[in-house]
């Protein structure tokens, strides 16, 4: 048996190729869309891919079933229970499918969505011990799936959680405990609140170790599995109904149109939105007015899909030589209507100088100092719930970055705004978007909270 596991870090995403040497015959499981790395490995260890499996709708990304299914005729696969547009193989829970000496076995663990299903896989079809399973969204190392996602529209937060306690101990906790855990999430993602750095686990490891799967009882689980869950990115109820459906595929190898700075500005008074994927600090030395500041060295599209309307035509603006994986990275989640990116974008800024702007950026002291010159200062931590919880600046409004857009009227634009989030890059998206809304005097702290902390203490300590 090949087994790979490929992690795309920016999504803390996780997807698989299993083949069986015998036969040469493959399957990859939750997919991202941009394709040429499963194709590619495929190719290089003689497979054929034939089944293209994915364990649920996802919500966080748009999945590359389709894609596949077109570069090589492969079936696409979901749980027996789930409904798409386009034609898909559905499997009843405990079925087994045969790729030579490897075996997979199909689990439904319903929870995180009503179709979620988990694969066993076994080297060998009489093995007692399997290999592992790939647990999708159900179970995480050290977490589970959350079960309010949108992705279940029409299904209880309650109802799901209540499934998913079954589904966890009776369709994953019952395998031997030695069986690897692999699932399609790790740190970072907003799939759960809990979720470890590790790329895989044991069942074993996990009965011991993970805070879900050791609640005493299902009332208990329950509360602890659908409390303090972190914000949920504005995309995410989009991307789960593109997943059903038979949407245009993505072109990786297709590069965005260059534009003028004449088209770019005619775009964006058509509504088009200018997203400059350079650093914070780039950024704030000069950008184009109207721009939104989202970092490609971050987690571009995931904030990206935060505060941009899905509906609307993009124009990119990146150091040069980066349009095409800005395009992309968009691409995975969705967000297609890329028509172009600022030519030149240094050699525009020098033309037309009265079109740039640069971004106010404070160091922590002299954020202090902002504090006691200007009177009115609104202050906004654009963190999650759960980092705010654990301190804040005082007098701040807890905002988190995705929420910002819907938020808006609880800010005055007239006033002088300072946000901050932990190191800088969330604080940079969301003062450049309210830049962009209209506010007036918007800066935001460099180094942000942990900066102000360290700043306050070593104050405090020379007093």
């Amino acid at each position: 048996m090949k087994f790979i596991q490929y992690y795309l870090d920016c999504l803390s995403h996780a997807s698989y190729l299993i083949g069986d040497e015998s036969t040469g015959r493959a399957v990859v499981v939750d997919p991202q869309r941009d394709v040429s790395q499963y194709l590619d490995d495929a190719e290089e260890l003689g497979f054929t891919i034939e089944l293209v499996i994915e364990t649920h709708f996802h919500a966080d990304f748009v999945s590359g079933h389709l894609e596949l299914a077109e570069a090589t005729g492969a079936t696409i696969v979901f749980s027996a229970v789930a409904d798409t547009e386009f034609e898909f193989m559905g499997v009843a829970d405990g079925e087994r499918y045969s790729l030579g000496e490897v075996t997979l076995e199909f689990r439904h663990t319903p929870g995180h969505t009503p179709e979620s299903l988990s694969v066993v896989v076994f080297e060998h079809a009489d093995d007692t011990v399997p290999y592992g399973v790939l647990t999708g969204d159900a179970l995480f190392i050290g977490d589970v799936g959350r079960p309010d996602l949108l992705s279940s529209v029409g299904v209880t937060r309650e109802e799901l959680a209540d499934q998913l306690y079954d589904s966890l101990h009776t369709k994953l906790m019952t395998l031997p405990d030695a069986t690897r855990v692999y699932p399609a999430h790790g740190a970072g993602s907003a799939c759960g609140k809990n979720l470890s750095t590790e790329r895989w686990s044991t069942i074993g490891e996990q009965k011991e170790t993970n805070y879900a799967l050791r609640a005493p009882d299902k009332p208990t689980f329950m509360e602890l599995v659908t409390q303090g869950q972190p914000p949920a990115p504005g995309y995410f109820g989009y991307d789960a109904v593109v997943n059903r459906t038979a949407h245009e595929l993505l072109d990786e190898n297709k590069p965005p149109e260059p534009l003028t700075y004449q088209q770019v500005t005619a775009a964006m008074a058509a509504g088009a939105m200018l997203v400059d994927g350079r650093s914070p600090e780039g950024f704030a030395q000069g950008h184009l007015h109207g721009a939104i500041n989202v970092g490609l060295d971050g987690r571009y599209a995931e904030f990206a899909g935060s505060i941009l309307p899905t509906d609307v035509d993009i124009v990119l603006c990146t150091e040069p030589g980066q349009e095409m994986e800005a395009k992309n990275r968009l691409g995975r989640i969705g967000f297609d209507r890329v028509i172009g990116f600022v030519a030149d974008p240094f050699a525009t800024m020098v033309e037309h100088r009265d079109e740039v702007g640069q971004a106010s950026r404070l160091t922590a002291r002299a954020f202090g100092r902002r504090v006691d010159e200007v009177s009115g200062l609104q202050i906004v931590d654009v963190r999650n719930p759960g980092e705010a919880d654990a301190g804040m600046i005082p007098a701040a409004v807890n905002i988190p970055v995705g929420r910002l857009p819907d938020r808006l009227a609880e800010l005055d634009p007239a006033a002088p705004t300072v946000v901050y989030c932990a190191g800088g890059y969330r604080s940079s998206v969301a003062a450049s978007l309210l830049r962009q809304r209209g506010f007036a005097d918007v800066s935001d702290i460099v180094g942000g909270y942990n900066a102000w902390v360290e700043s306050t203490q070593s104050a405090e300590r020379s007093r």
